[in-house]
């Protein structure tokens, strides 16, 4: 689907008013170099950022370049992530892709999409996050907040992380790819999630999914206006269990016994295309 000039217009709408609302939204990944930032992507699967974060603390103080990763005891390098979850599998990722790195790129992380997915363990998100903010070469990331916020709102519609990709890109200006990103992704951590806060929400006004199903579901006389976008202080941090998240709403779960089991919910998608037509 290629963006028309409307779709352009709105997209940039939205995420202007979602900038405004997170001016500081970033990787929430700790990196210094390429090499590093792609090594806690890896790590970040099926993990919080704040874990990973304390798991690279040590790791990369102990291994320093891919020659390190590449070259390191297995069960050494599985016994320093193993808090980050699915140790094995990561690590063997981690040093396929150093060995990759070492033989072909001289120990570098290559500047280019294509080659960088061609890594063991390297997806295509991954290696936007990489070219978009440890290289400055424009990357747009579409994790599971972004194709949920993006499908909502209705500035993308598919299920395939890929096409919205292209659909966000064809809307947006290369310069802006990455932040765009960052702030979806924050949007989706705090408000948008996948039981959407739509009464804090500051963009439902132009909001798809609000307009078409929440709207139409609320009694006569309850709509009310979208708040304003004001700037968002960054969400203290709390230990719970042994996880560390956020209070200020990341939607993962912590420690499983301090909470009960909940029935999974839809994220309203399929109601908003339904409504759509």
């Amino acid at each position: 689907m290629v963006a028309t000039a409307d779709a352009k217009r709105h997209a940039a709408k939205i995420v202007r008013r979602l900038k405004t609302a997170y001016p500081i939204a970033r990787c929430a990944l700790n990196f210094k170099t390429p090499l590093e930032l792609l090594i806690a992507t890896i790590l970040s699967a099926q993990c919080t950022d704040a874990r990973v974060n304390m798991v690279t603390r040590d790791l990369f103080k102990k291994y320093r370049s891919a020659a390190d990763f590449a070259r390191a005891k297995t069960p050494d390098l599985e016994r320093a992530i193993q808090t980050a979850g699915f140790f094995r599998m990561k690590a063997k990722s981690i040093q396929g892709a150093s060995r990759k790195l070492v033989e072909e790129y001289g120990g570098n992380v290559p500047q280019d999409l294509d080659a960088l997915v061609e890594l063991p363990g390297v997806g295509r998100k991954t290696a936007n996050v990489v070219l978009g903010h440890a290289l400055g070469i424009p990357g747009l990331p579409v994790d599971r907040h972004v194709l949920r916020v993006s499908n909502r709102i209705g500035i993308a519609e598919s299920d395939d992380p890929i096409v919205v990709e292209q659909q966000l890109c064809d809307a947006m200006p290369p310069e802006r790819w990455t932040r765009t990103s960052d702030t979806l992704i924050l949007h989706g951590r705090r408000i948008c999630r996948p039981t959407p806060l739509c009464d804090q929400c500051f963009v439902r006004d132009d909001c798809d999914y609000y307009r078409l199903v929440v709207s139409r579901e609320l009694p006569a006389g309850k709509k009310r206006k979208a708040a304003p976008a004001k700037s968002r202080k960054p969400a203290a941090r709390a230990k719970i269990g042994r996880r560390a998240v956020r209070s200020g709403g990341s939607t993962r779960k912590a420690d499983s016994k301090l909470r009960p089991a909940r029935k999974r919910k839809t994220d309203g998608t399929r109601r908003v295309r339904k409504a759509r037509r």
